[in-house]
């Protein structure tokens, strides 16, 4: 659900930028007062994970659309929400600058939708109601899935809004959401599943993480070492198997307006960012650079390998955990110190 600056006007590009931005000042702030236990350090292994989990890409049934990983409850569940939305904002400034995954006008809202609802709504409003601190398997599972599930139509009703606010005449605003909501009510679905499997696993591993405790209880290396392999192993390998069909934005604009992709606009914004999105973008679209005027190498039928894949994994992971851990160590509490008695 990584939005292109196809679909967004300058000014409402601009406007979520300022929103996104004053949820991130917000956030940064909150985490600087907040006691961090073992979430800090965990902020920049659990980042990476998601960003090699949204390079997962897998098919729905029956629709020929795929969706992947948002992350966003399964990252404030374990880090609270300030950390959750410092953490996933990375994950997407990464992904844009570096793998053109998202425009750079249209980073403001993905942020904003990926992380804001999670965060701020689906987590206080669903998550905590249903699970209530509880490591009770039934009551996670009924959470997970409800709050993820909603967090993510919110973000889906969102990209709706944007872009109808925007003025995108080919995607009217009752026939895109008439497609938008149903297919990724289906992703939010697999989602909360996902959410639900790596959050019952750290209730029998270290259950401190979701009873709100300061202090670990239970196994934190074990943890540290099952995230970073995870990362590796997804990242590196099993992101070869994604599925090759259009995710649910794409799906859904080629069933309003016959193409998966708008026209890039010629707006003198529109045309600057993508003058600094190509130059920045190291493997555009988790691949090699095509040198011009070469066509682009098929991969061979019989094997999934994809060095650039395989590159665009471990190194984005490396470059989220860097990004995601500096901004936790910088933001992280100092403890104060005692005042000498005269």
């Amino acid at each position: 659900m990584h939005m292109s600056d196809a679909l967004l006007s300058p000014a409402i590009g601009g406007t979520f930028w300022v929103a996104s931005g004053a949820l991130i000042a917000y956030s940064a702030k909150k985490v600087a007062h907040e006691p961090d236990g073992m979430k800090t350090p965990l902020m920049g292994v659990l980042g990476a994970f998601v960003f090699a989990a949204q390079m997962i890409n897998f098919t729905i049934p029956g629709t020929g659309s795929s969706g992947h990983l948002g992350g966003g409850l399964l990252l404030t569940v374990l880090l609270g929400p300030y950390r959750a939305l410092l953490a996933l904002a990375s994950v997407l400034v990464v992904q844009s600058l570096f793998f053109a995954d998202g425009g750079l006008l249209a980073l403001g809202c993905n942020i904003f939708n990926l992380a804001f609802f999670p965060a701020f709504i689906a987590y206080p409003f669903l998550y905590r109601v249903i699970a209530c601190n509880s490591l009770s398997a039934g009551r996670i599972t009924t959470a997970s899935i409800i709050a993820a599930t909603a967090g993510l139509l919110m973000g889906a009703f969102s990209v709706v809004l944007q872009t109808t606010l925007s003025g995108i005449s080919e995607l009217p605003f009752a026939t895109f959401m008439l497609f938008m909501l149903p297919i990724h009510l289906a992703i939010g679905i697999v989602e909360g599943l996902v959410t639900m499997a790596v959050l019952l696993f750290v209730a029998k591993t270290e259950p401190s993480l979701l009873s709100m405790q300061s202090q670990p209880t239970g196994k934190p290396a074990f943890i540290f070492q099952a995230f970073i392999i995870t990362t590796l192993a997804v990242g590196g390998l099993l992101s070869w198997f994604a599925s090759s069909q259009p995710d649910g934005l794409e799906w859904s604009m080629a069933r309003v307006s016959g193409q998966e992709e708008l026209q890039g606009k010629s707006a003198t914004v529109h045309q600057a960012l993508a003058s600094i999105q190509e130059r920045l973008a190291v493997l555009p679209d988790y691949g090699f650079r095509t040198p011009a005027g070469q066509p682009e190498k098929a991969t061979a039928a019989e094997t999934p390998l994809n060095t650039g894949t395989t590159l665009s994994g471990i190194a984005g992971s490396i470059l989220v955990l860097l990004v995601a851990g500096s901004a936790g160590l910088l933001l992280r509490r100092k403890p104060q110190q005692e005042k000498c008695s005269p």
